[in-house]
C-alpha cells in the first residue's frame, strides 16, 4: 500500500524559497503521476504542479517559472522547490499520486489522484 510523507514546509519570507520533498513508502513510484496541491485559507484545492512516469511536467499559471518539480524514482521521492515565494502561496501543501504508466497525452493537471499525503505548511510571510 502505498503512503506519502510530505516534509519541508514552514516559514519564508516573500522572495524567499523551500523545498518540499514527498517521500514514497509501500510502493516504488516510478509508474505514478505525482501532483503537489494547495489549498489556502477559504480555497478549494488547486493543482500546483504535477509530473508524469515520463517526466513530462505541468505548472499553474500562477507557480511557472517559480517553482520545479522533479522526481526521484531510486530514492522514491518527489521534491517541490519553491522560489520566489509570494504570500498568496501560503497554504496546505500536499503531494498526491496514482498509478498511471502513460498518459496518453492528458495533463497530469487533469487526472484523479487516489493517494495522498498528509500535508505540509506552507507560510509566506509579506
Amino acid at each position: 500500500q502505498l503512503q506519502l510523507v510530505e516534509s519541508g514546509g514552514g516559514l519564508a519570507q516573500t522572495g524567499g524559497s523551500l523545498r518540499l520533498s514527498c517521500e514514497a513508502s509501500g510502493v516504488n513510484l516510478r509508474y505514478y503521476v505525482i501532483g503537489w496541491f494547495r489549498q489556502a485559507p477559504g480555497k478549494e484545492r488547486e493543482v500546483v504542479s504535477c509530473i508524469s512516469s515520463d517526466e513530462i511536467k505541468y505548472y499553474s499559471a500562477s507557480v511557472d517559472g517559480r517553482f520545479a518539480i522533479s522526481r526521484d524514482n531510486v530514492k522514491n521521492t518527489a521534491t517541490l522547490q519553491m522560489d520566489s515565494l509570494r504570500p498568496e502561496d501560503t497554504g496546505v501543501y500536499t503531494c498526491g499520486a496514482t498509478r498511471i504508466p502513460d498518459l496518453y497525452g492528458v495533463s497530469c493537471s487533469r487526472i484523479v489522484y487516489n493517494n495522498w499525503g498528509q500535508g505540509t505548511q506552507v507560510t509566506v510571510s509579506s
